[in-house]
């Protein structure tokens, strides 16, 4: 869903990117608002509230995230689709980046690899645009950063939102009632179409979120993560073939690299988890073997032919691939 937005926005002009963000921020709270109520999901917001710390990253995230949406509405609206799409694209190069220099994370060969791959794209790309491409720049540091911070504030999606767009609903409301005030509002002045989808606004960021927050519930987490770069694909292919934007040939070289980045660090991601995963059966049946140590019966789920692990028997067991838990899963 959150890839098909470059086909929503459009839809509100006259409005312009400030009235677009305002009516966005008013309606999701709205929204989100009925949908807590709807579930009786409120006692968290007693405990942010006794919490300042907490409740002051809210509003870093809250304004980071307004960055985000105001820069991407206008982007849609001016035609630069591509290069909104590069922004998530490149958003987890920056995530990345950001945890080195921020958290001082350490990094694989491969994510250095792919973190070099991504510097030397946006180079290509300042190259090819005659600028650097600041939406897309901006856009990656401004979800990479809320992110961060989210992570800190360690609330639910739906619980995050409501408090974001909280802290957002009363300077957003005020300037809406400004704009009707100079007569510079769309949003009684184009017809009742032109109300609901200003309006509609709020449901739209609210439902992919929620649906969101259900597969990461059912979805495995690496199935998950690569599902999320549908996202930049399907805006990429709208902006190419549907708004028709130009891809001069050191933009396609560009994004190539981008693409490239994020193979290395999805093969990186997938692999690790593989080893993860392996060692952590290894440690299982380890674990296993000891129990059946001690208590002389026979470890459940030995292989035939093995010889069963009992008090008499010092030496357990090793399950296959247990001798070398990280060895490379290619």
């Amino acid at each position: 869903m959150w890839g098909l937005f470059p086909l929503f926005f459009p839809l509100l002009a006259p409005a312009g990117a400030a009235e677009v963000l305002a009516h966005r921020m008013v309606w999701s709270f709205a929204v989100v608002a009925v949908v807590l109520v709807v579930l009786r999901r409120w006692r968290w917001i007693g405990e942010l509230v006794r919490q300042p710390r907490r409740l002051a990253l809210v509003a870093v995230a809250a304004a980071v995230i307004a960055v985000n949406w105001g820069v991407y509405i206008w982007a849609v609206n001016n035609d630069r689709v591509v290069e909104a799409s590069l922004g998530y694209f490149i958003n987890p190069l920056v995530t990345i980046a950001m945890g080195v220099l921020l958290l001082k994370e350490r990094l694989r060969p491969a994510q250095w690899a792919a973190v070099g791959t991504g510097f030397l794209a946006v180079v290509v790309l300042t190259v090819g645009y005659g600028r650097p491409p600041w939406i897309s720049l901006v856009l990656a540091f401004s979800f990479a950063t809320y992110g961060l911070v989210k992570k800190k504030v360690n609330l639910g999606g739906l619980e995050s939102l409501a408090a974001e767009t909280a802290i957002q609903f009363l300077p957003a409301l005020g300037y809406l009632l400004w704009l009707g005030a100079q007569g510079r509002s769309t949003f009684t002045s184009e017809g009742a179409g032109h109300t609901a989808l200003l309006a509609a606004t709020g449901v739209v960021t609210a439902i992919p979120l929620i649906c969101f927050g259900a597969a990461a519930i059912r979805v495995p987490l690496s199935t998950l993560g690569l599902l999320q770069y549908l996202a930049p694909v399907f805006q990429f292919l709208l902006g190419v073939a549907y708004f028709h934007e130009a891809m001069p040939p050191e933009r396609w070289a560009g994004f190539a690299l981008v693409w490239l980045a994020l193979t290395l660090l999805t093969w990186d991601a997938l692999r690790t988890a593989r080893r993860a995963a392996r060692a952590l059966r290894a440690g299982a049946a380890e674990a296993a073997g000891l129990a059946g140590t001690v208590t002389g019966v026979p470890v459940a789920g030995a292989t035939a032919g093995s010889a069963p692990v009992t008090a008499a028997s010092p030496e357990p067991a090793v399950a296959p691939g247990a001798a070398e838990p990280m060895e490379s899963a290619s």
